[in-house]
């Protein structure tokens, strides 16, 4: 087992050093994918995907998903920049020795986009809102009381007026346990094929050139380029300290590798009182040009409670942004149940 985790970790870390170079930055697309989810994982800088469990491992690293073992639903919001606001909503469900699975669904609001024209460059009266979702499927299992794997496979679509663009994506992770402080997990996201955008708006009508006056007006088609999607691998290495029964320090540090962005490196910590009150923080610091991040500090608080069977959770998490009036505000609402 142990030899078959090494060849794990160097087969995705592998990968990761062939996933693309600094000449692809800013070249791919579906940057919806690099847009996180939870409260809680936001407000840790991301960066517990080494011990993450429950619905929040989805996105963060699917491994953690069967570790709950329990029935969960889960509805977050993201008051996201420009006006832009993010919904996501997950449910699983444990299924024994079969494991876990859930299904997941990410969509975005950019609200009424005026449309304009050259003969109209104020408006015409018409409006369009674009329409960015994700959906995914989940399959998690723990092999061993250290040991647990997962895979999220994703479908995504993007729509904007009459021109779309689909594609889908692989997610793939895996979490062990030294003991029961010390965890390491990595998690490669976002492999799949380029996707392109196509559609009724790429075909202009226009004059037929060295056409006679009076011929009829004649149209083309605009030939989208294929742009890949955001991949990017991370290894993580998460501390948990116990001072006594109610106090307790969770501390993690995550390494980001990007085909198409700067590296860099999350940092986060957790302390929870009585596993019922937990205040969070986090940071996250790129390789190169840190300075021209638009992302600064991360924060939040959260309060869960079981109420016999059922247990609930309420994370709030802010995001400091900068270039932009209004920072992230995320708030999250989970249910358990046995």
């Amino acid at each position: 087992m142990k030899n078959n985790l090494i060849l794990l970790f160097i087969v995705l870390f592998s990968i990761s050093l062939y996933a693309g170079d600094k000449s692809r930055k800013g070249t791919n697309g579906a940057d919806q994918l690099l847009v996180p989810v939870g409260a809680r994982s936001i407000a840790t800088g991301g960066a517990f995907v080494a011990n993450v469990i429950g619905l929040e491992s989805i996105y963060y690293n699917p491994a953690g998903l069967d570790i709950s073992q329990r029935t969960e639903a889960m509805f977050s919001y993201m008051n996201y920049v420009a006006d832009i606001n993010l919904s996501y909503f997950a449910v699983g469900t444990h299924l024994g020795d079969m494991g876990s699975i859930a299904i997941s669904f990410k969509s975005f609001d950019f609200g009424d986009i005026p449309v304009t024209t050259n003969e109209f460059p104020d408006g015409t009266g018409y409006t369009y809102s674009p329409n960015f979702m994700t959906i995914g499927l989940t399959y998690s299992k723990v092999l061993t009381d250290r040991v647990s794997i997962g895979t999220n496979f994703k479908l995504i679509s993007e729509n904007i007026g009459n021109t779309n663009a689909s594609g889908f994506a692989i997610d793939a992770g895996v979490q062990y346990k030294f003991t029961e402080q010390l965890s390491i997990g990595a998690a490669i996201h976002n492999i799949g094929p380029n996707m392109v955008y196509g559609g009724q708006d790429l075909r202009v009508q226009t004059g037929v050139p060295g056409s006679v006056i009076g011929a009829p007006n004649g149209t083309y088609e605009v030939v989208a380029e294929e742009f890949q999607i955001p991949s990017y691998f991370q290894l993580s290495l998460a501390y948990k300290e116990s001072f006594d029964e109610q106090n307790m320090l969770n501390l993690a540090s995550t390494f980001t590798a990007n085909n198409s962005l700067e590296d860099a490196f999350n940092l986060g910590l957790e302390y929870s009182y009585m596993n019922t009150f937990f205040l969070r923080g986090g940071y996250q610091l790129s390789t190169e040009n840190n300075d021209e991040s638009i992302y600064g500090f991360t924060a939040g608080a959260g309060i869960n409670y079981d109420f016999s069977d059922i247990g609930v959770s309420f994370d709030y998490a802010y995001r400091d942004v900068k270039e932009f009036p209004t920072s992230n505000h995320i708030f999250t609402v989970k249910l358990s149940f046995q």
